[in-house]
């Protein structure tokens, strides 16, 4: 149980004190009303005295009452009705509440910090104000009356008479048969008579001489003169007299109110029908039995023997009582020293007759009771003697009879020592009390009167726990055999009620809780369900008072306390159960019980008008993790809206409220500015830019960033600005938000707000919209505007898009898109959602009710119901992670993706490609349009484009745009530029020439970012321009992904805006077409036709590796060209007579071509075209030759990347010496090839003819070039090298390779040669050895003709000859110089024979080591000699 105000001793002598009858005139009630109090009302605070009092028990032994306290009742002729008690008792509860600032008892158990209100005083009230309301009863005397107070007004006529008038209506209420109530301890009830004598208008004088006649004639310890009323009420109010009877008036009872009539009025009702009770049968045996169904606040309609006027004056007296209570000040017309003379009334009251009237009825009832029973003198003396005798087994109640009707006559013995128990007991003497109280209960036994020893039992129990000393032990077995009694034998819970509140203090003032907490459990039932609330509630402080706390018993028990008082309609302390319960179940994965308190707080807070904890209690259900049913959680939501729509009604112009549902996953926040992509129309394809339909991906983003920062570069001329903020369309949890975005004015920014159903019942928002704040800023003229707060009234600021309807189902998790449009520039703040939460129309049906019908108070509808409301967004930054403080602590950055800043007005480009295909041939050309128009209202300029592969397009050359196509190739539909070729010509080259300037190639600028050609250089507002692009496909089969970033400024320069971007990502699928591989190789010949010595074949070798799945028929080779600055394809050495070279599937084609050395021109690149066919493609021209450009500068890319290294080693030395480069070049070869093809493709039964080319780039003389990189096959594994690999030297010399190549020899001679050698023996054959040098630079050459072959096979094969003549020479050769020796074979028989036997060496001018040449060992020069 909680902590009490008093000690169980106190509450006891409280509960159990003497009761003095109070009957007043007429007038001596108006003087007392003239402080808005009855008399009885006056005295009351008085009534406890605060010396100690003595008296003499039947042996003459000195007794000492300590603390003794009266009390004083006006007289009322009818027992309380249990409708009323019931009524008083609810009210004094539901008064009596926790003190606001009262200072919570934490307890610590285990896991839980409980704060628990340590005292209850509403369970302190009811036990008070239930103890003074019981009724009187014939089997007890404790509520009888011990004497009587006649109280008389002085300024009467004849006080004296009026007095023998009171004294008479006293001895008719008590022993006419009319009144059985109130009772009375002894028919000689003392009477006491008060003169009551008001200072401020009576007499003294005519007081002082009737209080002398009263004393005259009742003695001057049987009357008082009380004077009051000294302070005149009209008096000014400076002066403060405390207020005792506050505190009493507030615990009103039913016996201490007065009708207001004077007692004349009560006494004359005594014709009417009174409910006759003797205390053990009617209404009162049942006590607080809860047989009415109505509301417990409302008093049962009077019917029958009810209907009687008494019992209608007990109720208005009731509430008229109630009424001075709130702000009536009482005894305004009293003084301290009143206040002094009302104390001292009731101390001589008590000392001179009270006190001396109870000793004299103890000694009478003594001698009766000895004279009766023939025993000893003293009964007192003789306890002992019969507790000794002969002791008869008591029976158990279960065998006893049910003879609780049984009565006694008033002057039966076995009552006299009840009444004698009684009066001990009220005066403290605890001894003789529980002596008699245990004589009683045995004679009771054994007459089997069960109700009358059942309290005698009570009392016994109480009356050994109270006696000074501890003598003996408290008997409990006494307590629980007399509850047994009066609840199932006499079937009274009132007295049941009283024993169990007594027995359980007692046994919590031993400590004994757990038993305590089981009697007050015993005792709750469905009758009263206030009487179960507040024992559960003080059984629930028992489980968490002992000495380890049982925690969860606690709680439990405070929420069948809390359900006990919500049924009895305390709501408050229901709500309070509730709260303290809900500590212990909270947090603890207990959710369905979690579930049941909050909805019954809920319920509970919004009855009391609690609004703000009601909707609190109700988010707890909604938002946390239910388990419930659907139907459930429908309810909880109906609920939950009808509360809430309540709080925003009370404030419709307060702040919007948050609301819980749905839940809003504020990090998924993603924000889009600009406007949505436009669909494809036709064969128009929009740029696919960035929209919230695509997924992030970090690797896209990074290269975006990357082309972004090129093209500033570029155009910043290779600085990028400190300021430069790349642009981020999309904003996300991934992206970099520590900047604040910048969005443009009049275009739209979405915010994609993703939400979550936690319910299993949809969701309905409505005029769902976003909810900002706006600082408008010109940011030209630097000056700040005022910040508009709230979206709803500066809608020509910002626009706001709202949705009408968002469904959201069951657990379902889905993403809103919101809209904002500026129209001013400044500082947007995006603080979160607005939207009105609802229900869907019959989406939940409760246990097959109509949902229409709603919950239990049946103001809930399944529709219509919605409640408007925000949730912020409130996105927590990266957490930070730089700086060793930053390490150690956890701090969170910016994310300033809500925050956008509007700028100026910006140029908007849309970009739209036309024919754009989704799949190439490798290396096929194809031409589509591109589309620019300027949407916005300010022109753009300075529009480029950037990519990752500027291999895969070309807007064309500088002539392109200006160069019209010829007939034929539009005739065809061709992307190249054709001229009809003369047939003649078939074969042979045909030269043109170009500049890589007018290709991009060779400015000094980086290839990636291309120059869009906008006629005039500007894009007006409303403008659109057309411009061809043509797109080969890339060397590598697959699908490829290709990013084109377009850049484009406004022709104003703004302070946050310098640029805009578009993207587009083209998806290409490439198949395989041909495979190209080249090789060149020093001819033989060493003139050329114009008779210079530089001249060499190159070998294409085609491979048709299309797979026929694409539908391609046959490849068709119709040109090869070259493009170079040193060399030109001169012509085709193909044997084959074929026109055209036709591949079909798997099919290869070897191609062979002379090519010679071009006239110097550094400057432009000499194109050469052999044609196979009818029409000439200009391979100096857009697109073939953009794409052999492109494909020169990625080339040269991947072999710069490739020599990184060796350059940077490079750089550390000096460069390689002139002449070692000189040499170095001889085996360099700089010639391009470009393969130009139709495939003819057969699709739909249609014959499509494709075109594309192939490029080759011929680096270096002997190896094997081809048109797409081999990938090189990784290994599986790699061995993790833990040393630092030596750098590789660089070779300070060139290679024996390098240095072979230095000169070319080639041997003329007759192929066959006739002799006769029978004329002559010895046959001489003229031979030409032709030099050339290669180089640039001067060569020793020395030829050595003395070799022979020694291998067998080459003697066997070839036989052996003779050089004749001188046989070493030495030369010295000039750049480029051809030098012819004339030499002389001899031959002595015929055969064949290899000439090529002499050796060649050659060194630089200044070089030292010789090396030999490479041609000798080439291919072998055969003669035949022939005998005629």
């Amino acid at each position: 149980m909680a902590q009490c105000v008093q000690s169980v001793q106190e509450f006891i002598q409280d509960s159990f004190v003497p009761l003095v009858a109070a009957l007043c005139s007429e007038e001596a009630e108006r003087l007392t009303r003239k402080n808005s109090l009855s008399f009885a009302e006056l005295v009351k605070p008085f009534c406890r005295l605060t010396s100690e009092v003595h008296m003499r028990d039947p042996n003459n032994q000195l007794h000492i009452i300590k603390n003794l306290k009266i009390a004083v009742n006006n007289i009322i002729t009818h027992p309380p009705q249990p409708a009323a008690i019931r009524k008083l008792l609810n009210d004094v509860v539901s008064v009596s509440q926790p003190a606001e600032g009262l200072v919570a008892n934490v307890i610590t158990a285990g896991d839980y910090d409980l704060n628990i209100s340590a005292t209850t005083p509403w369970f302190e009230s009811y036990r008070e104000c239930f103890l003074q309301s019981m009724p009187a009863s014939d089997h007890e005397f404790l509520n009888h009356y011990v004497a009587c107070m006649l109280v008389v007004s002085s300024s009467e006529p004849e006080p004296v008479e009026q007095f023998l008038k009171l004294s008479q209506e006293q001895h008719r209420i008590q022993h006419s048969s009319e009144y059985l109530y109130p009772k009375w301890f002894i028919p000689n009830t003392l009477k006491y008579y008060v003169l009551l004598h008001d200072v401020s208008t009576g007499e003294e004088q005519r007081a002082d001489s009737i209080y002398e006649e009263m004393k005259q004639r009742y003695g001057t310890q049987g009357c008082y003169l009380l004077k009051i009323n000294s302070r005149v009420s009209n008096r000014g109010t400076d002066e403060q007299i405390p207020d005792p009877w506050s505190q009493y008036l507030q615990k009103n009872t039913i016996q201490n109110q007065d009708c207001y009539e004077d007692s004349y009025t009560v006494i004359s009702n005594k014709n009417t029908n009174h409910l006759i009770s003797d205390g053990l049968d009617g209404e009162i045996k049942d006590g607080l039995s809860n047989n009415f169904k109505t509301h417990p606040l409302q008093l049962d309609h009077p019917s029958g023997s009810l209907a009687s006027t008494d019992y209608m004056k007990t109720t208005t007296s009731f509430q008229e009582s109630k009424k001075p209570n709130s702000g009536t000040p009482h005894g305004a017309c009293l003084t301290l020293t009143d206040h002094d003379r009302i104390r001292q009334f009731i101390q001589e009251f008590t000392f001179r007759g009270l006190l001396p009237h109870i000793e004299k009825t103890i000694r009478q009832l003594n001698d009766q009771l000895i004279s009766r029973k023939g025993l000893s003198r003293s009964l007192f003396s003789a306890t002992k003697k019969w507790f000794s005798g002969s002791k008869v087994p008591e029976k158990s109640i279960n065998e006893l009879k049910n003879t609780s009707g049984l009565l006694y006559p008033p002057e039966a013995p076995e009552l006299q020592i009840r009444k004698m128990a009684d009066l001990c007991f009220l005066v403290q003497h605890y001894e003789l009390a529980y002596s008699c109280y245990h004589t009683a209960k045995k004679d009771f036994l054994n007459d089997q009167a069960m109700l009358y020893a059942a309290g005698a039992l009570e009392m016994a129990a109480v009356s050994a726990f109270l006696q000074p000393g501890a003598p003996r032990p408290y008997p409990a077995h006494y307590m629980e055999t007399a509850i047994q009694t009066y609840r199932d034998i006499c079937k009274n819970m009132v007295l049941a009620e009283r024993c169990v509140l007594l027995s359980a203090e007692i046994l919590k003032s031993q400590g004994k809780y757990s038993e305590a907490a089981a009697l007050l459990i015993r005792l709750t039932s469905e009758d009263s369900d206030l009487r179960s609330a507040l024992l559960l509630e003080q059984a629930a402080h028992c489980f968490i008072n002992m000495k380890s706390p049982m925690v969860r018993k606690f709680a439990f028990h405070m929420i069948l306390a809390g359900h006990g008082f919500s049924k009895a309609g305390q709501k408050k302390h229901a709500l309070r159960c509730y709260c303290q319960a809900m500590q212990v179940y909270k947090g603890k994965g207990w959710s369905l019980a979690e579930d049941h308190i909050n909805f019954t707080i809920g319920r509970q807070s919004f009855t009391l008008c609690q609004l703000d904890n009601a909707v609190s209690a109700f988010r707890h259900i909604l938002i946390n993790d239910s388990k419930q049913s659907p139907a459930q959680q429908g309810a909880f939501l109906r609920e939950y809206l009808y509360v809430y729509k309540n709080v925003t009604q009370l404030s419709p112009d307060g702040p919007l409220p948050q609301l819980p549902l749905p839940y809003i996953n504020s990090s998924a926040t993603r924000v889009f500015f600009g406007h949505d992509r436009r669909p494809a129309e036709g064969e128009k394809q929009a740029a696919t830019h960035v929209s919230l339909d695509q997924e992030y991906d970090s690797e896209s983003s990074q290269q975006w960033k990357e082309l972004e920062e090129q093209v500033v570069s570029v155009i910043n001329k290779g600085i990028i600005p400190s300021n430069f903020q790349p642009t981020q369309f999309c904003l996300n949890r991934y992206s970099d938000n520590s900047r604040f975005p910048l969005a443009v004015i009049e275009e739209p920014i979405t915010v994609e707000v993703s939400f979550r159903n936690p319910l299993k019942v949809p969701l309905l928002l409505t005029d769902l919209s976003l909810l900002w704040k706006f600082q408008p800023k010109d940011f030209s003229a630097k000056h700040d505007g005022e910040t508009k707060e709230l979206g709803t009234c500066v809608n020509d600021m910002i626009g706001t898009e709202a949705i009408p309807e968002f469904l959201i189902n069951s657990e379902e998790t889905k993403v809103a898109r919101l809209k904002l449009f500026p129209h001013q520039t400044g500082e947007l703040h995006i603080l979160g959602v607005v939207y009105n939460l609802g229900t869907v129309q019959g989406a939940v049906t409760l246990d097959g009710i109509d949902p229409s019908v709603g919950l239990q108070t049946g103001k809930f509808v399944s529709n219509g119901l919605s409640v408007r409301g925000r949730q912020d967004l409130e996105i927590q930054g990266p957490r930070l992670n730089n700086t060793k403080e930053e390490k150690t602590s956890i701090k969170y950055g910016p994310d300033r993706r809500l925050d956008p800043i509007i700028t100026e007005e910006m140029p908007l480009l849309e970009v739209f490609f036309i024919n754009f295909p989704t799949g190439l041939l490798c290396g096929e050309i194809r031409k589509a349009y591109v589309e620019f128009v300027n949407v916005s209202k300010c022109p753009l300029t300075a529009l480029k484009v950037v990519s990752k592969h500027p291999e895969f397009f070309t807007f064309g050359g500088n002539t392109a745009v200006l160069t019209p196509l010829s007939p034929s190739a539009s005739e065809n539909c061709s992307a190249y530029k054709t001229v009809v070729t003369d047939p003649t010509s078939v074969r042979t080259a045909l030269l043109s020439s170009a500049s890589s300037v007018d290709f991009g190639v060779g400015t000094g600028g980086q290839p990636e970012v291309i120059h869009v050609p906008l006629p005039d250089a500007v894009l007006l507002p409303g403008a659109s321009v057309q411009l061809p692009m043509w797109l080969r496909g890339p060397d590598e089969e697959g699908v490829h992904e290709i990013n084109f970033l377009f850049y484009y400024e406004s022709i104003k320069r703004h302070s946050k805006m310098c640029h805009r971007v578009l993207r587009h990502t083209a998806v290409i699928c490439t198949s395989r077409s041909l495979h190209i591989r080249a090789t060149v190789c020093r001819s033989n010949a060493l003139e050329d036709e114009e008779g210079r010595g530089d001249n060499m074949l190159v070998f294409v070798d085609v491979e048709n590796i299309n797979t026929s799945e694409t539908g391609v028929k046959e490849f068709h080779i119709v040109q090869v060209s070259s493009n170079s600055k040193h060399w030109k394809l001169q012509k085709s050495v193909n044997i084959s007579e074929d026109k055209d070279t036709k591949l079909a599937s798997r099919e290869r084609a070897k191609l062979c071509f002379k090519a010679v050395r071009c006239k110097n021109s550094e400057e432009n690149y000499t194109f050469a075209d052999i044609v196979f066919g009818n029409e000439q493609i200009i391979s100096s021209a857009s697109p073939c030759a953009d794409f052999f450009f492109q494909s020169l500068s990625s080339e040269f890319k991947r072999t710069h990347v490739q020599s990184h290294t060796h350059t940077s080693q490079r750089a550390v030395k000096q460069s390689f010496d002139e002449t070692v480069r000189l040499i170095q070049r001889c085996s360099e070869v700089d010639l391009n090839i470009v393969v130009l093809w139709k495939a003819y493709v057969v699709e739909d039964n249609k014959q499509l003819i494709l075109e594309g080319q192939h490029h080759v780039a011929l680096n270096t003389v002997g190896k094997e070039a081809s048109s797409f990189p081999q990938k090189q096959e990784l290994p599986e594994t790699v061995l993790l090298k833990f040393f630092r690999p030596e750098s590789t030297p660089v070779p300070a010399r060139p290679t024996p390779e390098q240095l072979s190549n230095l000169i070319k020899t080639s041997l003329h001679y007759p192929e066959s040669f006739n002799h006769s050698f029978h004329e002559k023996s010895l046959c001489l054959v003229p031979v030409t050895l032709l030099l050339s040098n290669c180089s640039q630079a001067v060569v020793d050459v020395m030829i050595d003709l003395r070799h022979k072959t020694t291998s067998p096979e080459a003697l066997e094969i070839h036989g052996s000859f003779t050089w004749l003549g001188q046989t070493q020479y030495k030369l010295q050769l000039k750049s480029q110089e051809v030098y012819s020796l004339q030499l002389k074979a001899c031959f002595v028989h015929t055969g064949v024979y290899n000439l090529g036997t002499p050796r060649v060496f050659a060194k630089l001018v200044d070089q030292v080591t010789l090396f030999e040449t490479s041609q000798q060992n080439s291919m072998p020069a055969l003669i035949i000699i022939n005998n005629i």
